[in-house]
């Protein structure tokens, strides 16, 4: 047997498990430039399926940064920061997302994925208790398995919960990290931030905040899920974690911290040690992003009225997207053929909204997961809930 037909062997067998269990996935292709209409598979869509909520991906003084960038600078960093690869555009991103959000430094990462599993091992070990909400993201479980301590689980959102946990760890570990998503992202609900770090603070632990889908879009300010709730992140979270790929419609991550807390992670955050830095016109990009979010809050505005809409649109057609409470809007449908054939339908009908499966949400929970963005038409969203509630109808006779 060949070395080629050994891993088919292997591909075709877990595969095939995959298939059975109706989760297996392939990636669509999407042309045109990202924003409220793209073609997917070859189709004209209207796309509700993205996480670049503000509509900066194609905006003129992005693409005109990132261009100057790659002129001036090149496309790619060429090492590692700790080598060769720490330029004057990324520090220029660290201060001033240090400054945006009130902290007094940051620190990129390449991705938040990769944020999650350099920052969380950097911060607690064997001797350490990671608490994590029931549905954190799945780089803040990985993170956690990496860092191999010990994590106790609390129930989703559920501050009492929380403060049961931290009353039972306490004592019996080193250190205590809480972790949890500002904006949780495939239910769009808030996590209770107040509750959360005042239970953190009465048990002396450090609570790290993953606003990956919050930072640029909540908050008068765009300073996220913290300030949604009035607190100052100096004050109230010891790590917070933010994505460049997102509102910023550029690439990467970024922790907001304290100066001694960002050397700390220089030098221990392997996922920042042992990566390339990210190439400078994505740096840029984000830069001139940030610039925008600042001088422009009608774009957060717009997107929670849109979101709003969407809710309230399918609501009155008897569509649940409980609990979301944000931009991200989902519909339960429970099984995944029944998710997958409603994707597919929306999808010949001219809109784009994933079907999402286990092990993205739990079992039996598939569903939808709708993003408006702030540049969507109150038409164009009233025409998917029209469109949505057809082909739920038609789906459930």
């Amino acid at each position: 047997m060949t070395a080629a037909a050994g891993i088919d062997a292997v591909a075709d067998e877990v595969l095939g498990e995959i298939r059975a269990r109706g989760r297996y996935r392939r990636m669509r292709m999407l042309e045109g430039t990202q924003g409220p209409r793209m073609d997917v598979d070859g189709r004209a869509v209207l796309l509700f399926a993205g996480s670049n909520y503000l509509d900066l991906a194609n905006h003129p003084e992005v693409v005109a940064a990132a261009q100057r960038a790659a002129r001036d600078v090149g496309c790619a960093a060429g090492g590692s920061r700790l080598i060769n690869g720490n330029t004057s555009l990324h520090e220029s991103l660290e201060e001033a997302l240090a400054t945006f959000l009130g902290t007094e430094a940051a620190l990129v990462f390449a991705s938040g994925y990769m944020a999650n599993v350099g920052v969380i091992p950097a911060l607690v070990g064997k001797e350490d208790v990671l608490v994590s909400d029931a549905l954190s993201h799945a780089s803040i479980v990985d993170g956690g398995r990496l860092s191999k301590a010990r994590v106790a689980v609390f129930a989703h959102g559920d501050a009492g919960d929380l403060e049961r946990v931290l009353a039972r760890e306490r004592g019996r570990a080193r250190r205590l990290l809480v972790v949890c998503d500002g904006v949780y992202s495939m239910d769009g609900d808030l996590a209770p931030l107040p509750d959360f770090a005042a239970a953190a603070r009465r048990y002396d632990a450090l609570l790290l905040l993953d606003d990956a889908h919050g930072f640029g879009a909540l908050g008068p300010r765009g300073r996220g899920t913290a300030e949604h709730f009035g607190l100052e992140l100096r004050q109230h979270v010891d790590i917070y974690l933010g994505t460049l790929g997102k509102t910023l419609g550029s690439f990467g991550a970024f922790v907001a911290c304290s100066a001694l807390a960002r050397d700390l992670l220089i030098n221990t955050a392997r996922s920042f040690i042992f990566s390339c830095a990210l190439a400078p016109p994505q740096v840029a990009a984000a830069e001139a992003a940030l610039r925008i979010v600042e001088r422009e809050p009608e774009r957060r505005q717009r997107l929670a009225a849109r979101a709003a809409r969407l809710r309230d649109g399918l609501a009155a057609h008897g569509i649940d997207t409980h609990p979301s409470e944000t931009h991200i809007v989902p519909v339960r449908l429970g099984d995944n053929a029944t998710a997958m054939a409603v994707c597919g339908a929306l999808l010949e009908q001219g809109f784009f909204a994933q079907g999402i499966r286990y092990p993205s949400v739990p079992e039996g929970t598939a569903r939808l997961r709708l993003t408006p963005m702030a540049s969507h038409t109150e038409a164009e969203i009233d025409a998917l809930v029209e469109t949505l509630a057809k082909t739920l109808a038609s789906v459930r006779e």
